[in-house]
């Protein structure tokens, strides 16, 4: 379908609307997800420019068509893009169609025309998270003879407790606190500024009381988690975190060989859903408490812990018949259950 060049013209318009207004106002996205989506859409003017030779006045909404997306898809496998990444730039694409067909309801043809193009088939892998014993020795790397191991104990218990994702536990502020209430719970505000509150353990609450009358003697409303700078309380970054728990981590395989190599912050998220998982909390409880949009996501993310629930439930019938070795484990043995082959 065709349009008139002046209405073409408006590609750049409604980008920057896209990007500078829609998103970050409207879906209230963080700057960092909203970067995302421009990447993606950097991505296929860089396409275009190299492959079609068509830049800056050149480009049209017209250049948003299905032949050139599947050129588009072709071209980031030449330059070695993951699955993943060429989906997700996909994704962003037809997001920024989306918009502009609600904006210009002559746009919808495109928009339409390129939700055909189909995304490429990704090989899930199953989810990687710590053992009980993994998760205990990182928690209780840090010792109390500090300040600075207390605040980052309690910190690592909170982020297990809640499950929170790393930005969520650094927007952390006194007031997300709810202590003194029957049920305590935390405030979190996850993806596109959304709130919800997950509950804490009393073991957690106790922690806090405690971290509370230390780090916080006036109760101001200040962050939670802060560290000194120039006298003055200054909020620990994502990255600070993440560097918090890579310590952890590294103390915690001394005494601990089930500790990973490498273990970030949302390995901690995926084995405390997977925790509760595995203790029977029901799907939707755990979607709630992850802050999932959809059911989907959450299902499909713990699927494995299904399959490993399975395997013991099916070795305890056996009664000692066949092997004690978890033949799920294997390689072999994996590559088969997680194939519909």
């Amino acid at each position: 379908m065709k349009y008139d060049r002046k209405k073409d013209r408006n590609f750049w318009i409604l980008a920057r609307n896209y990007l500078h207004s829609y998103m970050p106002v409207t879906r209230n996205l963080s700057d960092k997800s909203v970067d995302a989506y421009k990447q993606s859409l950097k991505s296929y003017l860089a396409f275009l420019e190299e492959v079609k030779s068509i830049s800056d006045g050149g480009v049209t909404m017209d250049s948003f068509n299905r032949k050139n997306i599947q050129e588009f898809i072709e071209w980031l496998k030449s330059k070695d893009y993951s699955v993943k990444s060429i989906n997700l730039k996909l994704m962003a694409i037809r997001s920024f169609l989306k918009y502009c067909s609600e904006e210009d309801f002559e746009l919808r043809g495109i928009y339409t025309d390129v939700c055909t193009v189909r995304k490429l088939k990704e090989e899930k892998a199953p989810i990687v998270y710590l053992q009980p014993n993994a998760t205990a020795a990182i928690l209780a790397a840090f010792d109390n003879k500090t300040a600075k191991h207390r605040r980052n104990r309690m910190l690592l218990i909170l982020m297990y407790d809640t499950g929170a994702r790393v930005q969520e536990l650094a927007d952390l502020n006194i007031s997300s606190l709810h202590l003194e209430m029957k049920n305590p719970f935390v405030t979190l505000i996850g993806k596109g500024r959304k709130g919800r509150n997950v509950p804490l353990l009393e073991k957690t609450v106790k922690h806090l009381k405690g971290y509370l009358r230390e780090f916080h003697p006036e109760n101001d409303e200040v962050p939670l988690f802060y560290s000194m700078l120039n006298g003055k309380n200054t909020r620990l970054s994502a990255d600070s975190i993440s560097l918090i728990l890579k310590t952890a981590s590294d103390i915690a395989r001394e005494n601990c060989s089930e500790v990973p190599d490498r273990v970030h912050c949302h390995m901690l998220r995926k084995t405390k859903a997977m925790d509760l998982y595995k203790s029977g909390v029901p799907l939707p409880f755990i979607m709630q408490l992850l802050g999932h949009e959809s059911m989907s996501t959450t299902s499909g993310f713990y699927a494995f812990a299904t399959l490993e629930m399975m395997s013991e439930a099916m070795n305890k019938s056996t009664d000692g018949i066949v092997s004690e070795e978890k033949i799920w484990k294997k390689e072999s043995v994996r590559k088969i259950l997680y194939s519909l082959e």
